[in-house]
């Protein structure tokens, strides 16, 4: 039986070696979640809901496990791992509470005696979810699908198998009927065969562009429901007006929190000549100050890169651009002596061609554009095959919502960091994907939509 080894991205030591499951262990768990989802699905949404506030509790009592966990695989800092864990148990109370409203029947006057709409659960959802937020992404999918009534099986990243693992054991503590949800341990290929299989009905990924073009294809050749939730370039631009102080420090955490490793981090800083100078000198003596080291060292500001192949690809397109005639203020050599270290680091004067200009730079390096006014920086922010998010500082919030409105992207916003959350639709467009996660859109992603219509 093949099997892949797990490493700490932090000091390189070996945590675990884990076999791939036979086609036998994968049949099992296929077979359960059909056979679970007649049950789960007739269950009433209240009771499902029950059910996801002790997911929710059985996050927070094993909350130090998990961390620990998710710090040992893939580097991630302490404090940020707590926080992932509790948005999760958040993700899952919201759904608990909310998922009766989005789910409820909607009328449609028609001549009919009554018309509606009705969103009924579709069956057994494929999950195919990344190592950068191992529980995160997990959750932002799974909460809002099993109250919808679906059961679901995941395929994790292969460096984060405990966190798969320790995902499972929450929901078996919270009382999660059997085959409702179950881990496979399985590589590429037989993902590809699960795929096909005509117990799986949906597939949802989260991950880069040659994955989703993998998986995409795969879905669209079985005609079944995808949602693609892939890399992106998000620009954070910086007009004249802007409050330098506050958006140096929104700029500082979105590039570099996670170690860069986040899909809608800040990555392309398009700054307008006019402020370019002062806000690269407070930006450069900002990041200094983030501080590499143990992730589990509360004083550790900059964690790993998840694996040191990640670090050694992060640095040729560093090196590429630089040789390109981008010039390096900070930082862009891995760190000496460490596995997958990476300081944080700034290229200036990035243009057109520069790897760092147009790829996804999947790490704790900052490219700044400069441009002359407003609209040079709405046409170098949308000069991207990414679409994910984007995000506009400036001293006048409607001068931003304009701005905003420009931007081709599925989430824009206006002196805030992009993040996810619960409460709003999260998805990119272009090569960033296509559908939508959480709030009532990503709930009813993966149901049929039915129309009754009775004469």
């Amino acid at each position: 039986m093949a099997s892949y080894p797990t490493l700490n991205p932090f000091d390189g030591r070996d945590l675990r070696t884990v076999e791939l499951m036979s086609a036998v262990a994968v049949e099992q768990r296929l077979a359960a979640a059909q056979a679970a989802f007649p049950a789960w699905s007739g269950l009433p949404l209240e009771q499902r809901g029950v059910l996801l506030r002790q997911v929710a509790a059985a996050l927070r009592t094993r909350r130090d496990e998990i961390q620990r966990t998710m710090t040992r695989e893939m580097g991630k800092l302490r404090g940020e791992a707590l926080a992932e864990i509790k948005k999760s148990a958040a993700a899952c109370e919201y759904y608990a509470d909310h998922a009766a409203g989005y789910l409820s029947p909607q009328p449609i006057p028609t001549e009919a005696q009554r018309s509606y709409v009705v969103y009924q659960p579709i069956g057994c959802v494929l999950a195919v979810m990344p190592w950068n937020f191992p529980v995160w992404q997990v959750f932002r999918f799974l909460a809002p699908s099993l109250m919808a009534g679906n059961v679901a099986l995941l395929k994790h990243a292969s460096n984060v198998p405990g966190c798969a693992d320790l995902i499972a054991a929450v929901l078996a503590d919270a009382g999660m009927p059997a085959g409702v949800f179950a881990v496979l341990h399985i590589d590429n290929e037989q993902a590809a065969g699960v795929l096909r299989d005509r117990r799986v009905k949906a597939v949802t990924l989260t991950g880069s562009e040659r994955a989703g073009r993998a998986i995409a294809a795969n879905a669209g050749d079985q005609l079944k429901k995808c949602v693609m939730e892939l890399g992106g370039s998000d620009a954070f631009v910086v007009l004249d007006d802007a409050d330098l102080d506050a958006t140096v420090a929104a700029a500082v955490k979105s590039r570099f929190d996670n170690a860069g490793q986040t899909c809608i981090a800040a990555k392309r800083f398009v700054l307008v000549d006019a402020i370019a100078d002062a806000f690269v000198q407070r930006f450069v003596a900002a990041a200094k100050a983030r501080v590499y080291g143990d992730p589990q060292d509360p004083s550790t500001t900059l964690a790993p890169l998840a694996r040191a192949d990640l670090r050694d690809g992060l640095h040729r397109q560093v090196r590429q651009s630089i040789d390109q005639g981008a010039r390096a203020l900070l930082g862009c050599e891995p760190l000496a002596g460490t596995h997958a270290g990476y300081p944080a680091s700034i290229l200036d004067h990035v243009a057109p061609g520069m790897p760092a200009y147009e790829e996804e730079l999947f790490g704790p390096v900052a490219a700044i554009v400069r441009v002359k006014d407003e609209a040079e920086a709405v046409r170098v922010a949308n000069d991207t095959p990414f679409g994910l998010g984007g995000s506009v500082w400036t001293g006048d919030a409607a001068r931003g919502e304009r701005v905003a409105a420009q931007l081709q992207c599925g989430a824009a916003f206006v002196n805030s960091v992009v993040r996810s959350d619960a409460r709003l639709p999260f998805g990119g467009t272009k090569r960033s994907g296509f559908g939508r996660e959480l709030a009532e859109h990503g709930i009813r992603e993966f149901t049929n939509i039915k129309t009754v219509y009775v004469a």
